[in-house]
């Protein structure tokens, strides 16, 4: 709780804490307008390929052309921001104390916090898509370095990071963790041709607005939820379901009932596993009190007396007792990020990380694919992911939904069937296949 003190003692001492933005996209926009408000925050350049939609990111927040500077080093001595396409040239630069990745493209990511570690910078990784592809190993190498690798606080993967630490630190047995989300079983067939229909907008407010219909399908079709959930199982220690996940429909006053043992009347295979808590019912109705926009974990009282003091101070059980949830109702995305930065830059701590390699997102058919047909990654109208334990996946040879963007098929692949490396050529980013091939040597 001082990392406000702490940053306005670097304030007050002209030593700002100096930082890169990759991508300015909705997250680092979002970023940047917090930025404003942070004396002793400075942020330094951001790398964008589209120099103008940086321009109209900035100018959405109300970045006055005042406050940019024409170069990095004009940036330094001025305490302004850059605006450049060379993302290299920031994660070079020797001021720059840690690099936020914000472009949600998993092999950009993947090679830019590899950048950012060798020139020793933080890194605080927006870009989950790169996490799951190769957070265990970027992760080790940061360690290595003696950087900090850290998930982004105000998305929901750092916030369930944040939940089971408290669970741990007080001592109750974790069982469950997870996040609400839209979500009923038709939803996984989803293409960016019929995503708004499951958004209730029309034709001509979809058109009005700025929306990625690729990027809307990936939560609406689950893709989102299995990237997330193994993120946090690499972050914690926890399991994804051999099966992919379930997601059972639960109220925020039922959690704890819902995400225990089905040995103890629960709808999980056993504890210690991530899942998602649906806001539909299997035929579409809204579930009551759902968390949609929430995080939770559900945790078990270590004897009668911590039992006890469940019921005495209100928290909310299942049907025994023994079994309690606490969550957050909401996150705000970017708008929080900077405690993950200030987090590693003045406290040496990362707000979840993925140092281990236990499960991971692999692209899965959405209908029979047929050989020639290429893959169209996340959200797309071919695959979507499903996560899984590492255990399963890396025997199987899985292709993980990084990778599973422009590449053509070799087999047949059914419906529903988990496309694996030798179904594809993939002659192309064998730098990253390198570092999966690293990151399988890291499997627990």
């Amino acid at each position: 709780m001082n990392l406000s003190s702490m940053l306005a003692a670097r304030h007050e001492a002209g030593r700002p804490v100096r930082i890169g933005l990759i991508g300015a996209g909705k997250f680092g926009s979002m970023i940047l307008n917090q930025a404003k408000y942070l004396k002793g925050l400075h942020v330094v350049g951001i790398a964008d390929l589209d120099i103008e939609k940086a321009h109209a990111s900035l100018s959405r927040v109300g970045w006055t052309d005042d406050r940019l500077a024409p170069s990095l080093s004009d940036a330094m001595t001025s305490d302004k921001t850059c605006v450049l396409s060379d993302a290299q040239a920031l994660c070079s630069l020797d001021s720059i104390d840690c690099i936020v990745e914000a472009t949600g493209h998993p092999l950009a990511g993947v090679r830019h916090a590899l950048a950012a570690i060798e020139n020793g910078k933080h890194v605080v990784m927006v870009n989950v898509e790169a996490d799951i592809l190769c957070g265990p190993v970027l992760a080790r190498r940061a360690k290595e370095a003696g950087v900090i690798y850290s998930m982004a606080y105000g998305d929901q993967p750092a916030a369930i990071c944040e939940l089971v630490d408290w669970v741990h630190t007080a001592g109750f047995e974790l069982v469950a963790a997870g996040k609400g989300m839209n979500f009923a079983p038709p939803y996984r067939y989803s293409t960016p041709d019929t995503v708004w229909g499951y958004f209730g907008w029309t034709e001509e407010e979809v058109a009005a607005g700025d929306f990625n219909p690729k990027m809307y399908n990936s939560f609406t079709d689950g893709t989102k939820a299995a990237i997330e959930m193994a993120a946090v199982a690499n972050a914690t220690g926890l399991d994804c379901p051999e099966d992919g996940l379930a997601f059972p429909p639960a109220g925020l006053h039922d959690l704890a009932q819902v995400f225990k043992p089905a040995s103890e009347g629960g709808r999980l295979d056993g504890a210690g596993l991530v899942d998602i808590a649906a806001s539909r019912e299997p035929d579409g109705r809204v579930v009551m009190n759902n968390i949609q926009y929430g995080m939770f974990v559900t945790f078990k009282a270590p004897d009668a007396y911590a039992r006890d003091c469940f019921q005495q101070y209100g928290l909310l059980t299942d049907d025994s007792g023994w079994y309690g949830s606490m969550w957050r109702p909401f996150h705000l995305i970017g708008l929080e990020t900077s405690v993950s930065v200030l987090a590693a830059c003045l406290r040496g701590e990362a707000t979840g990380s993925s140092t281990r390699y236990r499960a991971d997102a692999v692209a899965t058919a959405k209908r029979d694919l047929k050989v020639g047909e290429w893959l169209d990654g996340e959200g797309g109208f071919t695959v979507w992911a499903k996560a899984i334990p590492a255990r399963i996946a890396a025997p199987m040879n899985a292709l993980p939904i990084g990778l599973a963007h422009h590449v053509k098929l070799t087999r047949d692949v059914g419906k529903d069937r988990v496309v694996t490396l030798n179904d594809v050529d993939l002659t192309e980013d064998q730098d990253i296949v390198a570092l999966r091939k690293e990151q399988d040597a890291m499997m627990e």
